[in-house]
């Protein structure tokens, strides 16, 4: 077994009220476009003039995009975790759009550490991550619950 980056982190790790805060994303027209080309291609995300006329009043990323844009961020450093983020369910919502210019953050706090009581080293870990931009707004709520193990869980293989 390979040990683990000195940076990441185990269940035994981790405490209810733990914050992480992840690196930064810059988002950009070109970006949100070509996202909804290939993803979600509705005329509030492709074109800044035809969104003009919509709900959103503008050019608008999917929420889809700010969702795997999260991932991303989390996977980057957000949250350490030396298994992966491994979800298990959860709830998202988007209280308001992402727009081009955005520079995006995850910002991540440790609610609550259930664990399992069929399979030793591991632990449902719910979190909330919110996805804010350079302004504090929150453009994503996501309330995962994660699969998390311990560093001597049963089974588990790692690199």
């Amino acid at each position: 077994m390979t040990a683990a980056r000195p940076d990441t982190l185990y269940l035994e790790d981790l405490q209810v009220g733990d914050r992480f805060t992840s690196p930064e994303h810059a988002l950009d027209a070109a970006q949100i476009v070509a996202f909804a080309r290939q993803f979600d291609p509705q005329p509030f995300h492709l074109d800044d003039e035809a969104a003009q006329a919509t709900f959103f009043r503008g050019l608008a990323a999917s929420g889809w995009h700010t969702a795997a844009l999260t991932m991303r961020l989390l996977a980057e450093g957000g949250l350490p975790l030396a298994d992966g983020v491994i979800g298990s369910g959860g709830e998202l919502e988007w209280p308001q759009p992402t727009r081009p210019g955005d520079v995006l953050r995850v910002e991540t706090e440790v609610l609550e550490i259930v664990p399992s009581r069929s399979k030793p080293g591991r632990a449902l870990v719910r979190v909330r991550c919110e996805t804010r931009n350079q302004r504090g707004e929150v453009l994503q709520r996501f309330s995962p619950r994660l699969v998390v193990f311990s560093r001597t869980a049963p089974g588990v293989r790692r690199p």
